[in-house]
């Protein structure tokens, strides 16, 4: 248990860090989601358009520290590679 006032704080703040980065992951994995719905879904045009909104997405969760940065890059490269060799 904290018993200092310093690490009352940091408890209380990596709660709050924990939840935003949360969200973050969640928000992250939504357009990953999409991505994949729309290849599954067979529709090129539809697929790259979520591609292309996921990707950003993708990248800052590396930037906020979410995902490390070549995480982010092999997930946007191998959905990038799915859509491309779509008929």
């Amino acid at each position: 248990m904290a018993n200092t006032p310093q690490a009352k704080k940091r408890v209380r703040r990596n709660e709050r860090r924990a939840e935003i980065n949360k969200a973050r992951v969640s928000r992250m994995r939504t357009f990953i989601r999409k991505v994949e719905e729309a290849i599954e879904g067979g529709d090129k045009a539809v697929a790259a358009d979520a591609l292309k909104a996921a990707q950003p997405e993708i990248m800052r969760g590396a930037t906020k520290g979410v995902l490390h940065k070549k995480t982010a890059s092999r997930k946007v490269s191998r959905l990038s590679a799915r859509v491309k060799a779509m008929a």
